[in-house]
């Protein structure tokens, strides 16, 4: 497959679809830049969901750091888990591929802080069922800041230096929970330009960041914080995705990685990518 030689297919279902804003980039080229809406490329732009895929990135740089495992157990840190026979079987690797258990909720304004989270009961064994939702995410979060309580950082300020720097992002805002801790499953704002150089950055590195593209028995279409390929795209497409539209799309083959903000909950992933690549 190969990116659509004419591309106003793919530019006008955006459009249709309460576009703000588009950039597709090849390799060192970028090749279209779309604005919708009155929306202004230096706007920020709520990622929503697409928050997650920073954190599945950041477990494996953690991990080469010597911070943590993927597969240690939450247990192994929270040791009150360690009573809870199904909570001391849950690992990392389990809440950033979202089958450690916890029923769906935790996403928008719901998202509980660290403490709260914790106390959560699981619905299902973990392992066994993949659930969408922000508890998982809150978990690691909880996880990290204590592996990070030493070194006086928080999991936002390991990820801005370990990541985001790396990567020449800002975040423009981030929400704020009421005691004050940011929430790791939602919540970021960045401008267009930033998404893209976040995909770029996960494009050039995808060898390094495998683990992240490899899904679940649970569901083998997510792996951690990014999902895993739609019908009729290249095979090897992995995506990044929030409410109303929010996506980043890279497709590795194609040396591709479009950045999308919208506010359409009409807007679907296979109908914009069947536009935008071709047999």
């Amino acid at each position: 497959m190969r990116l659509a030689p004419d591309l106003s297919p793919a530019l006008d279902y955006a459009r249709r679809h309460a576009l703000h804003a588009l950039l597709v980039a090849r390799g060192d080229e970028l090749v279209a830049c779309e604005l919708g809406n009155g929306f202004q490329r230096e706007s920020a732009h709520p990622l929503y969901s697409g928050t997650k895929s920073f954190w599945g990135v950041l477990a494996l740089y953690a991990q080469e750091d010597g911070l943590l495992e993927l597969d240690e157990p939450v247990a192994a840190t929270i040791a009150s888990w360690s009573d809870d026979p199904w909570k001391r079987r849950v690992t990392l690797r389990m809440l950033l591929a979202l089958t450690s258990g916890f029923a769906f909720g935790g996403l928008g304004a719901s998202v509980p802080a660290y403490d709260r989270a914790l106390a959560i009961p699981l619905r299902d064994e973990p392992g066994t069922r993949f659930t969408y939702g922000g508890i998982p995410l809150q978990i690691f979060g909880a996880v990290l800041a204590r592996k990070l309580e030493r070194s006086t950082r928080t999991p936002h300020e390991y990820l801005r230096e370990r990541v985001l720097e790396p990567a020449g992002v800002r975040v423009a805002s981030w929400r704020r929970l009421g005691d004050g801790t940011q929430p790791l499953p939602t919540g970021a704002s960045l401008r267009v330009d930033d998404w893209l150089a976040y995909g770029r950055f996960v494009l050039r590195h995808r060898e390094q960041l495998a683990a992240c593209f490899q899904g679940s028995a649970a569901n083998p279409r997510y792996g951690l914080g990014w999902w895993l390929g739609v019908a009729g795209a290249p095979p090897d497409l992995v995506y990044a995705s929030g409410s109303g539209g929010q996506a980043l799309y890279l497709i590795p083959s194609l040396d591709l990685c479009v950045a999308h903000f919208g506010k359409s909950a009409s807007f679907r992933h296979e109908a914009f990518l069947k536009r935008l690549v071709a047999a």
